[in-house]
């Protein structure tokens, strides 16, 4: 099994992937900035780096740490100090540094729904709240699309944290809108990591009982 180079571990999906990964039995790491809590990561024994995404150099040390093949999962989000988005430049310095070490199978990509092929479904209201950050989400997608690494796109709901349900599922449809646990969504990239068939595709996640859509919904037969 090839280690996990996690980027945004520190909480939410990227925190509750590393524990899905690690009862797994899997090899996990995450670079977290300096000030960032790694109790929890730690305690689950993940081996944590320190750096930043803003950071070029930090990102290649990270990936030096690895001597063979290793998977990338990226949830990077959120402004630096000096107010620069994660949501593009962060992930988009990890996707270039990824791409030139030429030892990455697996690369997901977690965005947001209303990004890419989604944004004309886009409400007035979502893109007043979130137009910039969704706008920042899809030109790191767009520069993913760009390599010829083997990657899938995450496009979660509204994330919420409660209990998993069981109930995410992955959708095709740009129209999709709805509501998701975060563990349900590491869970999703938990399931994508290991199926080849989901390569090369670009997802919504949402939960099935918290979804709508004006035309019908396939769920995405994982493996």
């Amino acid at each position: 099994m090839r280690p996990l180079l996690i980027f945004g571990a520190s909480r939410g999906v990227g925190l509750e992937l590393a524990r899905l990964e690690r009862a797994a039995g899997r090899p996990v790491a995450a670079l977290l900035r300096p000030r960032s809590d790694a109790g929890h990561l730690q305690e689950i024994g993940v081996q944590v780096l320190r750096g930043d995404a803003l950071s070029r150099p930090d990102i290649g040390q990270a990936l030096a740490s690895f001597t063979g093949p290793f998977d990338i999962v990226s949830t990077l989000s959120g402004r630096g100090e000096d107010g620069r988005l994660a949501d593009d430049e962060g992930n988009i310095n990890v996707i270039e540094e990824v791409a030139a070490s030429g030892r990455v199978g697996r690369f997901v990509l977690v965005t947001s729904m209303g990004c890419g092929d989604m944004a004309p479904y886009r409400s007035e209201r979502a893109i007043a709240a979130f137009g910039a950050v969704v706008d920042a989400k899809t030109r790191a997608e767009d520069r993913l699309k760009q390599t010829d690494l083997d990657w899938t796109i995450l496009r979660p709901g509204g994330l919420l944290s409660e209990p998993s349900t069981g109930n995410g599922l992955l959708s095709q449809n740009p129209q999709v809108h709805g509501f998701i646990q975060r563990a349900d969504v590491a869970l999703l990239a938990f399931r994508v990591l290991r199926d080849p068939t989901t390569s090369g595709k670009a997802f919504a996640a949402v939960d099935l009982d918290r979804l709508s859509c004006e035309t019908p919904v396939d769920p995405f037969p994982l493996a």
